[in-house]
């Protein structure tokens, strides 16, 4: 693969991921949106159909990594790192552009997080939160707490796909794309309640640095001081599955 088709087969799956993800988001947060409070069983599912549809679009491309853990998994486990850096800007720089695709698509919605003036209704016409809809947020702001639970479910992500890969034809038939998708609606129902699990750096970075800039009422904190955890936790998480991986298989 060629790296023009690494970088637009990154940026096109993982602006889809994102689309999917941030879109899920806020339509189970915004007011006025049809599937306002559906929960958190509606997220996890959203983001494991954006990475089933990110890479299937990415995969003839790119092979539809959309996570720079991922990336950097595969190369602790190959030992090649020639390409990482094609990889990783095209995620980032697809993560940015599918936040603010769903922000567009929410338009209306983001347009009406405001404050009524002189309404009696009470915490319903209060200003909606918006940067759960683009990035993690901790129940509990503890970081080396935070920091392990991202470690945690980013092994949980990266090892078993270095292991299907030992699976023939899982590639080939596609099942592999189908079979880490169900993988990430698991580890967010399993291991999403602490942070909300960005298990992927660009995932929350990309979305967070759009966030900062769009034109959101009363949108709230980007909140930059924790936005460390959900990348540097993943990256983490990515180097100790290659090294156990190698260990172990």
């Amino acid at each position: 693969m060629s790296n023009g088709d690494i970088f637009v087969g990154e940026v096109i799956g993982t602006a889809i991921l994102i689309l999917f993800g941030a879109g899920v988001c806020a339509a189970v947060t915004l007011r006025y949106s049809k599937a306002r409070a559906a929960g958190w069983v509606v997220i996890a599912f959203g983001w494991g159909l954006g990475v089933l549809a990110g890479a299937y679009t990415a995969a003839p491309l790119s092979g539809g990594q959309l996570n720079p853990a991922v990336t950097v998994g595969i190369a602790v486990d190959t030992g090649r790192w020639g390409k990482v850096w094609v990889y990783v800007l095209g995620q980032l720089v697809g993560a940015m552009i599918g936040a603010v695709l769903a922000y567009l698509t929410y338009l209306a919605q983001f347009r009406a997080n405001e404050r009524r003036v002189g309404t009696t209704e009470g915490t319903e016409d209060e200003p909606v939160p918006t940067l759960g809809i683009f990035s993690t947020i901790p129940e509990i702001r503890n970081p080396v707490a935070n920091l392990l639970t991202e470690i945690v479910a980013t092994m949980s992500l990266v090892l078993p796909i270095l292991a299907f890969g030992l699976t023939k034809g899982l590639g080939e038939s596609g099942t592999l794309v189908l079979i880490v998708s169900l993988l990430v609606v698991g580890i967010g129902l399993s291991l999403g309640g602490p942070t909300g699990y960005a298990i992927n750096p660009a995932r929350d970075l990309g979305p967070r640095i759009v966030h900062t800039f769009l034109p959101i009422p009363h949108k709230g904190t980007s909140d930059w001081g924790y936005a460390w955890i959900p990348v540097v936790g993943p990256l983490i998480g990515a180097v100790l599955a290659g090294l156990i991986y190698n260990a172990a298989f």
